[in-house]
């Protein structure tokens, strides 16, 4: 058991390190002034926009509006510039740092990100509900046979990892199951090769567990909460950028309405499309049973599920990650989008209180 901890513990420096990063640049963003709201003047179109993305299922919208230049034929003149992330964390760091504009993100970091930063990020708009799984070693059936074993989560503080701490506090298995934080394709190796007994982890990879790696899903995240639906992805921006850019971000946005809106109508093309998107993000196309599987369990939305933040925040806290549950007043900025669906005849999205105003 020892060599096990030896080989995952670089991993876990790795996470301390990140999170020590993303809390200096939240430091660094309020020296320089940009502290969210209104503070920009309207500078017209960007001459570029950055953005940010994972290469996995629950974010097929991005993967989509990327590879089928649905982003692109809404931007016009204004150059799209697109980084990878493996790790919310990281996503976070970036978009805090400055050098992102916009990113598809989990709900955990940009929670996280806002209340550091003092706002410098906004949600816009969702993207994905649904699909993240803890999946483990098949002769685990019972919460309490994870005691003393070892299960992984993406990050320190992003979403899946939340989601697990505050599964295990539930259980009252809060400091007896090991928690290592490795990126997901680190993750499915560390499982084949019994380093890890588990992991609650996001699309494709707990299908890949699943279907790649003999694992059964001990707790679908669907069923612990109303209606099956959660935010696994949602759109983020920096505030400044929106105050000077909302054209920029307006058509980031319409681009992200029309990848959602062309996958729910052709279902079967969007799978596909994002298995090729994948396939040349890492160099591996998935197998058609795990791209079904990881699809049958997301559902592609661009509504944020505003009503459920308050429980998110809370749940860091019963999670261990942070102390207190952070304000969100101004974590979510819907005008655009709204802006957009009434364009098209479609019902306005609520902020549930957390809106501007």
């Amino acid at each position: 058991m020892g060599s096990r901890y030896r080989r995952l513990l670089p991993a876990a420096l790795a996470a301390l390190t990140l999170a020590a990063l993303l809390a200096g640049c939240s430091r660094a963003d309020r020296a320089t002034g940009d502290t969210g709201g209104s503070g920009g003047q309207d500078k017209g179109a960007a001459a570029e926009v950055r953005l940010g993305y994972f290469p996995n299922v629950t974010h097929a919208p991005a993967i989509v509006g990327v590879d089928r230049g649905l982003f692109t034929g809404r931007l016009g003149a204004t150059k799209l510039t697109t980084q990878t992330f493996n790790s919310g964390t990281d996503e976070a760091n970036a978009l805090l740092g400055g050098s992102l504009d916009i990113g598809f993100i989990g709900s955990g970091p940009a929670i996280n990100a806002f209340a550091k930063s003092g706002g410098t990020i906004k949600v816009i708009s969702g993207a994905v509900s649904g699909g993240a799984q803890l999946v483990v070693k098949p002769d685990i059936t019972t919460p309490a046979q994870l005691k003393g074993k070892t299960v992984a989560t993406p990050s320190k503080g992003n979403t899946q990892d939340v989601s697990l701490k505050k599964w295990l506090s539930q259980n009252k298995l809060t400091d007896q199951v090991n928690v290592a934080n490795l990126d997901n394709p680190q993750t499915f190796d560390a499982f084949r090769k019994g380093d890890v007994d588990g992991g609650w982890l996001p699309e494709p990879w707990s299908s890949r567990l699943v279907v790649d790696a003999g694992a059964k899903v001990l707790v679908d995240e669907k069923s612990l909460w109303p209606q099956g639906r959660f935010p696994t992805t949602v759109v983020v921006v920096r505030s400044q950028f929106l105050a000077e850019h909302p054209a920029t971000v307006k058509a980031v946005l319409q681009g992200t309405v029309d990848a959602i809106d062309w996958a729910g109508a052709h279902p079967a093309e969007a799978a596909t499309a994002v298995n090729d998107g994948i396939e040349k993000l890492t160099h591996s196309k998935l197998s058609q049973a795990v791209l079904d599987r990881a699809f049958s369990g997301i559902t592609l939305d661009i509504d944020p599920d505003s009503a459920t933040y308050s429980q998110l925040a809370q749940d860091s806290v019963t999670a261990g990650v942070v102390k207190t549950a952070p304000g969100l007043q101004g974590f979510l900025d819907l005008k655009t989008l709204n802006e957009l669906l009434a364009g098209q005849h479609r019902p306005a999205l609520d902020a549930a209180g957390l809106g501007n105003g």
